[in-house]
């Protein structure tokens, strides 16, 4: 496992993050009325802190808060609008949990927002490309960023492989130049985005390259479209598509999984955790 950048482990709210010995779970928290896997249902307060509560006692580490769809064909939201509905979810979890909360957004606005309601990372679909001043907000206020490859022309990759790396080191320039350190810096492939349905699975089949780069990698393919192209499947039956390509990125050196179904998919990672060498039999 390389992670020559990463240069001590990363505590937050009280978690240290040790990637080398654990693969942590992200649960998706979409408090949002148009999410193509759950949009509508956690989008009010109560039962958005109940779903985070239960997806906490079922194996996350770390809730991904989620103000604004970005499935396929999403319309954008006022910077006011995402933040109404994602600080009062941050403030409430931070108050009846010990979770570690991530920001699901590329708008500086929304992030510093989150970041001050209690939110401890950024998670940036468009890798610090869309609004620089991300990158700025995880400086100064000491968070970590995860850069996830995207790009608005799809239909113009020479090299798939190298060209995204090429888009990626592109975000950890953006991140570096603004004064993020290192160990801040995560990665995520952008399983979905702006890739055909063959150039994710190159992707996923290319995954030990990306971390091969020397950051920590978080996968997030939980139901996503690729999954029910190979499957013939709908949403609401790509659990197990999910699950495989969760043991297949931790086989290939993924640290962190972005899933719906954190129950099952937990599971899953306890025993590729064993199988893979980061625990050892007893600790699971």
């Amino acid at each position: 496992m390389n992670l020559e950048h990463y240069t001590k482990n990363v505590v937050l709210n009280g978690h240290e993050f040790d990637f080398k010995k654990e693969t942590y779970v992200m649960g998706i928290l979409n408090v949002t009325p148009d999410s193509f896997s759950d949009g509508g249902k956690y989008n009010m307060l109560e039962d958005a802190v109940n779903h985070a509560k239960q997806m906490l006692a079922d194996g996350a580490m770390i809730i991904d808060v989620g103000g604004e769809s970005t499935r396929p064909g999403y319309t954008e939201i006022s910077v006011e609008d995402e933040l109404s509905r994602v600080v009062p979810v941050i403030k409430a979890l931070r108050e009846e949990t010990d979770a570690v909360i991530s920001i699901d957004t590329y708008k500086a606005e929304v992030a510093r927002g989150a970041i001050e309601a209690g939110a401890h990372i950024i998670n940036d679909i468009w890798g610090a490309r869309r609004e620089p001043e991300i990158a700025r907000v995880a400086a100064e206020l000491n968070v970590p960023i995860i850069l996830m490859h995207n790009r608005t022309n799809e239909e113009y990759y020479e090299d798939f492989w190298t060209d995204a790396k090429s888009d990626l080191e592109e975000s950890i320039t953006i991140a570096k130049e603004a004064g993020v350190p290192e160990n801040h810096i995560w990665l995520d492939p952008g399983i979905g985005f702006a890739k055909s349905m063959e150039q994710n699975v190159v992707m996923m089949q290319k995954l030990d390259l990306l971390t091969d780069m020397g950051y920590p990698v978080l996968l997030a393919t939980s139901k996503k479209r690729v999954i029910g192209a190979v499957l013939d499947l709908p949403v609401d039956e790509r659990t197990e598509g999910t699950g495989a390509t969760v043991c297949h990125g931790i086989q290939l050196g993924c640290h962190m999984v972005r899933v719906h179904d954190v129950k099952e998919i937990s599971r899953m990672v306890r025993m590729m955790d064993v199988l893979v060498g980061k625990k050892r039999f007893k600790e699971a």
